[in-house]
């Protein structure tokens, strides 16, 4: 059984873990480098309000993650948030990462979240599908923003407006 809820902070261990297998083996993340508990606990303490961070528990451990995240620091845009969303290799295409997207989406609106952003390397094509059938948009095309692995790699940006 799948419990999806808030995350707390005896959950960053399994967070970390999820998000540095990710960053190691993956082109779901741009970053190279494994994060250190330090900076996942000033990642966290980001979270609350409209920037929900939400976790799927089963047997007591973390299975997958989801947030919503600043978009921009300047004021203007404190209405819009990024997405994001990892699941462990073992617990993919279960159905987990959708659970985790609506709920941390639920979570957003009620907080006042109007739109909400995804930046999806394009050769992922199973996450952009996922993101299309949860209501986002596909909006452009950044062509070799990011690398990784020795390669230049396009992303899709996509978003959902949120009705209030």
């Amino acid at each position: 059984m799948t419990l999806i809820r808030p995350a707390r902070l005896e959950d960053l261990d399994g967070i970390t873990a999820i998000y540095n297998q990710n960053v190691l083996h993956s082109t779901a993340s741009f970053e190279s480098t494994p994060r250190t508990t330090q900076q996942q606990q000033r990642w966290f303490a980001e979270h609350g309000g409209r920037h929900p961070l939400h976790v799927a528990e089963e047997n007591e451990l973390v299975s997958g993650w989801a947030s919503l995240s600043s978009w921009s620091f300047h004021d203007g845009y404190d209405a819009t948030t990024e997405i994001s969303v990892y699941v462990t290799q073992e617990r993919r295409r279960q159905g987990i990462g959708r659970a985790l997207m609506e709920s941390v989406i639920s979570a957003g609106q009620r907080a006042g979240v109007h739109c909400i952003v995804a930046r999806i390397t394009s050769a992922n094509q199973l996450s952009v599908r996922l993101h299309r059938n949860l209501g986002f948009e596909a909006v452009g095309v950044m062509r070799e923003v990011g690398s990784k692995f020795g390669k230049l790699l396009d992303v899709v940006v996509m978003q959902k407006l949120l009705e209030p």
